[in-house]
């Protein structure tokens, strides 16, 4: 057995993991990062980067479709199907490697096994075999085991016709028919993902709208826009039964009036949330704080243990990758004893990419008026942008939503063209106090799409020229 000492130790070399062994380094600190898999994690190797790749794809293939309001006359039209996944998967290759690299560039020693804490300065790393391979000694772990999807009595995955999101994006061939159980980000991506490609895709969401998380405008635009596309959208639904049937799947649903249905697919998807990697790492054995299956933490990713830190997934709520990564930095800095502010999770945005594009950050007008502000909203469409019309992408809206009595952002929250682009200026505007006079007495570049942003806030103080 190997015999290592280190200032700090990370479990998991995902997107909350990599980032705080790299940043521990840049201030100075002797740092090994443990991870059994691929460096990057899900987010990098099976979520954020190859699901983007695909849904670029999407994106070209639903161009194709309408090639001719374009004057391209495009006839007889093939589809390689695997060479659409072979191309994500490089893309998450590459990536992979990156990160590789920046591990050596920082000096960051890379142990490969499973690791879990054995005391609060010691982590074991174990082999497939569950032999100890390693026995590491630190002052600080920090914890980044992220999640996987989360399983459900009744939904038997098997992987084959009953999918989680990797299966997902595995695919060798186009379904003909897809149900999707849930509509967060994971299965609202899927879901526009395979309608690109001719798959009938009916989407099943318990909550009364579809993205559930987002202002109820924006869930109810998608949801429009959605089923001109052609999908069926069942909300208020429970799914009782997901199995495999013969070539194909069923599923038993029950509708809000307490009716049950029987549907049937070539695949399911089960995109119902996630859970974290809190097994087998040694948890229980140092008394860390758990709260429903996430570990506690505070503002600086501190559990209740000194000198142990958790971030990302396993850390709970927001399930992001550059949530992850923010509080990987926010811990390496606190261990380092570098001046830190934390982390603000009232001001992390949430991003959806299909088409068109989510994107929200802080509260939503209902919850603003919830928590007792009056309001100014403003509400600016993309038919009115001269860049979307350019484009040839004109669905969609900017929504901001502003204290009445201060005019700062309370919220923002967008469905449109490339929004996940613009939500970084709210950000921003919110972590700073921003005004919305600040916001559209600031000159945008014209013809650009964050010109709806200014639009917006102009609007809310009546003083909107183009809408």
């Amino acid at each position: 057995m190997n015999q290592h000492t280190f200032d700090v130790v990370v479990i998991g070399g995902g997107p909350g993991g990599y980032p705080a062994a790299i940043r521990a380094s840049q201030l100075g600190k002797s740092v090994a990062c443990v991870e059994v898999d691929r460096l990057g994690g899900v987010c990098l190797n099976w979520g954020c980067i190859p699901s983007k790749a695909l849904l670029k794809n999407a994106e070209y293939m639903n161009f194709l479709k309408h090639a001719d309001d374009y004057g391209f006359g495009i006839k007889n039209l093939e589809i390689d199907f695997p060479k659409v996944i072979a191309r994500s998967r490089g893309v998450a290759d590459r990536m992979s490697q990156g990160v590789g690299f920046l591990m050596k560039k920082y000096k960051v020693t890379v142990v490969k096994g499973r690791g879990a804490i054995k005391n609060p300065t010691t982590v074991e790393v174990r082999d497939a075999n569950g032999v100890v391979t390693d026995s590491i000694t630190a002052k600080n772990i920090v914890i980044a085991t992220g999640a996987r999807p989360r399983m459900i009595p009744g939904i038997d995955v098997d992987r084959e016709k009953v999918l989680t999101s990797t299966e997902a994006m595995l695919q060798k061939e186009i379904p003909s028919s897809m149900i999707v159980i849930g509509s967060g980000a994971i299965g609202v991506e899927f879901s526009y993902f395979y309608n690109a490609y001719g798959t009938k895709v009916t989407i099943i969401e318990m909550m009364d709208r579809i993205v559930p998380v987002e202002d109820e405008e924006i869930s109810k635009e998608l949801k429009k826009i959605f089923e001109r596309e052609g999908m069926t959208i069942h909300t208020q639904t429970k799914v009782i039964s997901a199995k495999r049937n013969g070539n194909g799947a069923v599923v038993e649903i029950e509708k809000k009036d307490g009716t049950r249905e029987t549907l049937t697919a070539d695949v399911v998807l089960s995109a119902i949330g996630v859970q974290g990697n809190i097994e087998d790492i040694g948890v229980e054995a140092v008394g860390i704080a758990t709260e429903r299956g996430w570990i506690k933490v505070d503002k600086y990713c501190q559990t209740n243990v000194p000198g142990i830190y958790a971030v990302g997934d396993i850390a709970g709520a927001p399930w992001l990758a550059h949530k992850a990564t923010f509080e990987g930095i926010v811990a390496a800095e606190h261990l380092a004893g570098h001046h830190t502010d934390g982390v603000n999770y009232d001001n992390i945005p949430g991003c959806t990419y299909c088409q068109p594009q989510v994107a929200s950050v802080g509260l939503t007008e209902k919850k603003a008026k919830d928590a007792g502000y009056e309001v100014k909203v403003g509400k600016f469409p993309f038919t009115a942008s001269g860049k979307a019309h350019g484009i040839g992408k004109t669905q969609g809206f900017v929504k901001i939503v502003f204290d009445a009595k201060y005019g700062e952002v309370l919220g923002a929250h967008m469905i449109g063209p490339d929004v996940t682009e613009l939500i970084a200026e709210m950000g921003l505007a919110r972590e700073l106090g921003a005004t919305g006079p600040a916001i559209f007495r600031t000159v945008h570049a014209h013809p650009t799409l964050s010109e709806a942003v200014m639009e917006s806030a102009a609007i809310a103080w009546n003083e909107g020229v183009n809408f």
